[in-house]
């Protein structure tokens, strides 16, 4: 009976955030396809092409934070409330250098394979590009997901039911808008 109970809390909890993902994954979708951010694809090649690693990433390094945050609330090392404890104030800040250094990563791949395949491609503006939309999103990203952690396991909830539906929409939704910023940005300074 008690596994039966588990599995409804489960449900019971992430159901509405996976629901609300659903929804906001449709806009991002629908983000992607709007005039603007195709002309915008269109002008810096490679775009396409990194899109796709760009959004993963923000699962990978993010999804780590919110399961750091919530087993160090578990286990009790962590207090339960937003303080600039060390273990905290050192997972945010390696969260957010792993945000920034895999975006710009992931510009070099992409120009690198751009250059391979001979279209070509500007690197300059490749990696300008992920630092604005990489450090925008880890600004977003950490902030959202530090409050969900803690105000979720505060109101009785398990932050580990909330973590991946949570830093999923925030990535792809905010992802390919903070993407067309960085593209829009980037054609100012350039």
């Amino acid at each position: 009976m008690e596994g039966r109970q588990r599995a409804r809390d489960i449900y019971r909890q992430a159901l509405p955030v996976v629901l609300l993902s659903l929804v906001a994954g449709l806009f991002s979708g629908t983000l992607l396809g709007t005039e603007t951010m195709r002309t915008s694809i269109e002008r810096v090649p490679g775009i396409l092409l990194l899109l796709p690693a760009f959004l993963a990433t923000r699962g990978g390094v993010y999804g780590s934070l919110g399961a750091r945050l919530s087993s160090g609330l578990h286990q009790g090392v962590i207090p339960p409330q937003i303080t600039l404890d060390r273990r905290i104030v050192n997972a945010i800040v390696a969260s957010f250098v792993n945000g920034i250094t895999i975006s710009v990563f992931i510009a070099i791949i992409t120009y690198l394979t751009l250059l391979v395949s001979g279209a070509g491609g500007d690197l300059v503006r490749l990696v300008g590009i992920m630092l604005v939309a990489g450090g925008l999103s880890a600004v977003l990203m950490l902030s959202v997901l530090v409050v969900v952690v803690f105000v979720g396991y505060r109101r009785g909830l398990d932050p580990d039911n909330l973590i991946g539906p949570v830093v999923t929409t925030l990535g792809d939704v905010f992802g390919v808008a903070f993407l067309l910023v960085g593209i829009r940005a980037v054609e100012v300074i350039l």
